[in-house]
């Protein structure tokens, strides 16, 4: 085997379409484009939405919805992931910066605590936000809660 035997694989490259050179090719006259019509002729350059000058979409429909800017978007953080986090690196305090060093958020979102799981340790938990439900279970076992 040398560089001069080597070829693509049985299959794997097609030969080019050369549209437009005579009528013997099979793909003279129209060259694959059709008859008439806008996108027959050179220089064709189809807008976005337009749709052959019917009524586009975007202007059929009205507009729907809105974004609300003052929304205040939070990570959900849930309890259990807070017992398992103190049960690992044996931490009574746990801050945000403890959620980012873990992994579970990064520095630039802010951080809720939810009450989804158990809580058994008492653990002192500062954060941005904190549902009731979570705040109860953190006090039921002695912890206290700060906000941020």
């Amino acid at each position: 085997m040398n560089l001069s035997s080597l070829k693509p694989a049985e299959g794997s490259t097609k030969t080019r379409k050369r549209v437009g050179r005579g009528p013997g090719s099979g793909l003279g006259g129209t060259s694959t484009r059709g008859h008439k019509g806008a996108k027959s002729r050179s220089g064709y350059k189809n807008k976005i939405g337009f749709e052959g000058g019917q009524m586009p979409i975007q202007r059929r429909l009205p507009k729907y919805g809105f974004k609300n800017i003052n929304r205040v978007e939070y990570k959900a953080v849930n309890l259990s992931v807070l017992q398992s986090l103190a049960e690992s690196k044996n931490l009574s305090k746990i801050t945000v910066n403890d959620l980012i060093e873990a992994g579970f958020v990064s520095s630039s979102q802010l951080v809720k605590i939810l009450g989804n799981g158990t809580l058994t340790s008492k653990i002192d938990v500062e954060a941005n936000a904190f549902s009731k439900s979570a705040i109860a279970a953190i006090e039921a076992v002695g912890g206290t809660v700060v906000k941020l």
